[in-house]
């Protein structure tokens, strides 16, 4: 391993040494007009009739803002014209979009159901950066069906890891949109009411950030004001961070309540294996339940969440995974009380370590057991905001007990501030959490983290973190219970990107309000690349080389645990095809052993292997699209195989369908071992219009032998007005030899649930 050491220096002080891009390639000069000062947003001076036209009075003396093409070659005149407008009034914040299109026949529109947006879809966004925080934004789009996408844009579209996506696509708030389709195109009127929108103001003037974002499927190409160079892929027009600056002059916040109780009522029942794992218990839902939540604006930068016995039942169902890894599998939060600004929360160690993960709240998760079971909440409350120059978040939630697994009643609490410092880029903040059980027991945690701009595209980011619990020794002074990283990142996709860290976490660190892969560990990772972007007359739209390494060490003898090591390119051409391809080398130290089934295992020793995986997605502006992954080569003493692909067909403008079909095979000739393991993920979609919707979701996981179904049928006539009817079923599809015997239906529900928003 002396070696694989060896190379892994060299990559570090290969990031170290090598000469920022920025002095080797200068990005092209801006094309579209940006203005070093703010573009002032007028106020609208008579009533807008809000038709999707934008042909009344009202939008005759407002100033548009032109596009400039992103993609597929960027600085291009678009090939279709389009208008953007912007202005407000006492209530609400208009925005108009003018999309002309001179085939309007071939204008695609595929969905109509809320926050389903997909890029089969022209569509038309606005991106506002209500703070002004160069990290934050929320975005608001249609398309030419009409139907509402809203989502929350967080650490400047940076994400933890490549797969991940930079959208908190769970967060909702209340807007309306009209379109309307002619021979011209089609034409859009956005209606955002002032009390959706948090911001801060100074001497009655309030600085935004703003961008406007136009997809035309058919052509795979991307609009974009201001001109924003694509060094940083697709999420390059939804970063905050190269927003225009817009000032409103005389806007003033209105501060909402919203109160919106419900009631649920059904019927079912589910087996949950007893504590002692003896037996399957047979429970029944209760048969009716209410509760409320309410929403107050304190002040246009503070908000206050309270909540009395939520419920979650209108959630979709966590998608399932095969997971052959040694770490613990992530979800992610779906619930929409955990939404409203959730990057406050965010305390990462990278990749999906973290100080804070929500989803510890309300549901208990075993994955050696299998278990994922909905806690109830007996209440709780959430305030976040911006008060000067300081972000702050504070949470407390009480669960009952889930008595089967002998886990109490809990109180859940976490603080959170942070703070801007040096330039609008970069911050400095600290979190307190709190896990404290009826029973005594106590989990407490406390850090400080922080980013920091350096220059251009280069950061340097943080975090410390220290834990106590009950029955630890508890040592501040100690590395024991302590969680370190520091990292250097050059965020950039063309020229030299770079991103070079060292972590530790020490044996006695347990974030019980978090999430950590590893236990007792100190690693360093890094990942260098080099990206082009060719220009006009190539068919590549980008490409990149890259190498990534990871070295980590046991803290107790700083023997190595894991190690990997390999090169990689990624490309995406102008038609809409790309991918990735990789070949990794790996180490595996295991001190015990480790399953993947029952009758699949990898006994402790150690374990050299290598393998190949590639990434590939076909042009998704079409009818069909689909993305896939292929997986092969030695693993461990044995070999593994895995094949994922995942088509999206729109049927029609009502009807969709889409799934997932995995293939993962794992056989140790030795011991004379193998598994097969199918994972199947179906979802139909039907629309009668924006409104109603039908949605029927069916997985088979074949590690867990389950199969799981859910419809759940919505009903929308307007924001904060929801009626669901939901049905669950869970299917224990092979139960020979298995002890305890479990029964055939794991559970089964019947739910409808009405809520009902009131604005005060």
């Amino acid at each position: 391993m002396r070696t694989v050491r060896n190379i892994f220096a060299l990559l570090i002080i290969a990031a170290l040494v090598v000469p920022p891009a920025a002095s080797q390639e200068k990005d092209p000069p801006a094309i579209a007009a940006r203005s070093a000062t703010p573009v002032v947003i007028p106020r609208l001076e008579h009533a807008v009739v809000f038709d999707g036209l934008s042909e009344e009075a009202a939008w005759k003396d407002i100033p548009a803002f032109f596009m400039t093409m992103m993609l597929p070659n960027y600085g291009f005149p678009p090939s279709e014209k389009t208008e953007v407008l912007v202005g407000f009034d006492n209530e609400f914040l208009w925005v108009a979009g003018r999309l002309y299109d001179r085939e309007p026949a071939k204008i695609q529109a595929r969905s109509k159901k809320r926050d389903l947006q997909e890029a089969s879809s022209d569509f038309f966004a606005v991106i506002f950066d209500t703070f002004n925080d160069k990290e934050n934004a929320l975005s608001f789009s249609t398309t030419p069906t009409g139907l509402r996408w809203d989502a929350a844009i967080y650490n400047d579209g940076q994400t933890h890891l490549p797969q991940d996506e930079p959208f908190n696509l769970s967060w909702n708030t209340f807007w309306d949109v009209r379109v309307v389709v002619n021979e011209k195109g089609w034409f859009v009127e956005m209606q955002i009411p002032l009390s959706s929108l948090r911001f801060q103001g100074k001497d009655g003037q309030v600085i935004m950030g703003f961008t406007a974002y136009r997809w035309i499927a058919r052509k795979n190409e991307n609009d974009v004001f201001p001109a924003i160079y694509p060094k940083w892929g697709f999420m390059s027009a939804f970063k905050p961070s190269q927003a225009q600056e817009v000032t409103l002059q005389g806007l003033r916040s209105r501060n909402p309540l919203y109160v919106a109780p419900y009631v649920l009522a059904g019927a079912g029942y589910s087996y949950d294996l007893n504590y002692e794992e003896t037996e399957y218990v047979y429970s029944k839902a209760p048969p009716a339940e209410l509760g409320v939540d309410v929403k107050y604006g304190l002040s246009s930068n503070l908000t206050l969440d309270v909540t009395l016995n939520p419920d979650f039942a209108q959630v979709e169902a966590d998608d399932q995974q095969v997971n052959l890894t040694r770490y613990s599998l992530f979800f992610p939060e779906k619930r929409l009380f955990f939404q409203e600004r959730a990057s406050i929360f965010d305390f990462s160690f990278g990749a999906y370590s973290r100080l804070f993960y929500s989803r510890r709240l309300g549901l208990y998760e075993d994955e050696e057991e299998g278990i994922n079971q909905a806690i109830p909440i007996y209440g709780g409350v959430r305030m976040i905001g911006r008060a000067g120059a300081w972000d702050l978040g504070f949470m407390d939630m009480q669960t009952a007990p889930y008595e089967e697994e002998g886990v109490p009643s809990e109180n859940f609490g976490v603080i959170r501030l942070r703070r801007r410092i040096l330039n609008p880029y970069s911050y400095v903040g600290g979190m307190i959490t709190s896990r404290v059980g009826a029973d005594g027991s106590y989990n407490e945690a406390y850090g400080l983290d922080g980013i920091l701009r350096l220059s251009g595209d280069n950061y340097l980011t943080f975090g410390w973190a220290q834990t106590f619990e009950d029955g630890r020794k508890n040592n501040p002074v100690s590395l024991d219970p302590t969680r370190l990283r520091i990292a250097y990142e050059r965020r950039t996709q063309q020229g030299f990107g770079a991103t070079v860290g060292l972590s530790r976490a020490g044996k006695d660190y347990v974030p019980g309000m978090g999430f950590e892969w590893r236990e007792d560990f100190m690693a360093a990772r890094a990942e260098l690349l080099y990206g082009w972007i060719p220009g006009e007359k190539s068919s590549l739209q980008s490409h990149s080389i890259r190498a990534e390494g990871m070295l980590s060490l046991r803290n107790s003898d700083h023997s190595i645990e894991s190690a990997e090591l390999g090169p990689g390119w990624e490309f995406n051409t102008k038609s809409g095809w790309g991918g990735r391809l990789e070949y990794q080398f790996r180490r595996e130290s295991l001190v015990e052993l480790l399953e993947f089934s029952d009758e699949t295992s990898v006994p402790p020793g150690e374990y050299a292997f290598s393998g190949f995986r590639g990434f590939f997605h076909a042009p998704m502006g079409g009818l069909l699209g689909a993305m896939s992954m292929v997986e092969a080569g030695s693993f461990y003493d044995g070999w593994r195989a895995t094949f994922r692909i995942m088509p999206n067909w729109s049927i029609l403008p009502d009807l969709n369908l889409s799934g997932q079909y995995e293939y993962n095979r794992v056989k140790f000739p030795e011991r004379r071992q193998e598994l097969i393991a199918h994972l199947v993920m179906i979802r139909l979609l039907a629309t009668l219009n924006t409104k109603f919707s039908i949605l029927t979701f069916v997985q088979y996981n074949g590690a867990e032998d389950l199969a799981i179904g859910n419809i759940r049928l919505r009903y929308n006539p307007r924001e904060g007005n929801d009626l669901y009817l939901v049905y669950n079923e869970i299917l224990n599809t092979d139960r020979l030899g298995k002890i305890p015997y479990p029964p055939r239906s794991g559970g089964r529900a019947l739910l409808l649930k009405y809520s009902y928003t009131f604005n005060f």
